[in-house]
């Protein structure tokens, strides 16, 4: 009786340590509990956005990755905040279903945002240029970021800001553009960012400073579409 006690015991353990972290779906987990003092500003949660609207499939404002990434984020994110900086992530795992929606709008007429997200670019020139059917967010290794301030959680100056659609975003890009300049601090920025994520496994993609995919991704060839959720 005591034997039956003592493994209904164990087994009760091993379920409530199970239950301690959320896995949003098999290998892959929320970046918070590798990074506890990552700044979550998931964009596609909210309507500060290119679309100006909540996008489908996003449920929660959570950072999902990959737990390989996750892992090699942490990593960034350690020696980053050695640095007096914390990492802020705009995007992260991106179901099929959001990049869908996000082909629909491209298709569409609405156009409220384009002075502050493609004021340069005709709508109708974004897709496929710029949104595509397939996303590489969807494979789980791509995280789009920024750093902050540890002290004042305040945004490091990048010269231009997240989804901005141009040669603006570009990494190296220097000079002025519509409502903004990229000046010689700005692309410093850049580089220190680029710098401290390629030395911990990532390759940024050279049009958007913020895009940043893990090498050897586990994942190289499925795209998801479990929504975004955190519980």
């Amino acid at each position: 009786m005591k034997k039956i006690t003592f493994l209904l015991f164990l087994l009760a353990l091993s379920a409530t340590s199970l239950a301690q972290g959320f896995q949003p779906h098999q290998g892959f987990v929320l970046v918070r509990d590798y990074v506890p003092d990552v700044i979550e500003d998931i964009r596609y949660f909210t309507s500060n956005n290119f679309m100006g609207a909540k996008v489908n499939g996003y449920e929660a404002n959570a950072a999902i990755v990959t737990t390989r990434t996750a892992q090699a984020l942490k990593e960034a994110a350690d020696e980053l905040r050695q640095m007096g900086y914390v990492i802020k992530i705009y995007d992260a795992y991106r179901p099929q279903q959001a990049v869908d929606h996000f082909v629909r709008w491209a298709q569409g007429t609405d156009q409220k945002n384009k002075k502050d997200y493609y004021p340069t670019i005709e709508k109708r020139n974004l897709f496929p240029r710029y949104i595509a059917r397939k996303s590489g967010h969807s494979k789980g290794s791509t995280v789009d970021l920024t750093i902050c301030y540890k002290d004042t959680k305040k945004e490091v100056d990048m010269g231009s800001h997240f989804d901005y659609f141009g040669p603006p975003s570009h990494t190296t890009y220097l000079g002025a553009y519509p409502g903004g300049n990229v000046n010689k601090t700005h692309n410093k920025n850049r580089l220190m960012l680029k710098r401290v994520m390629e030395k911990h496994g990532f390759t940024n993609y050279a049009n958007e400073w913020w895009h940043f995919t893990l090498n050897n991704q586990p994942f190289p060839n499925t795209y998801f579409n479990f929504p975004v959720r955190d519980k």
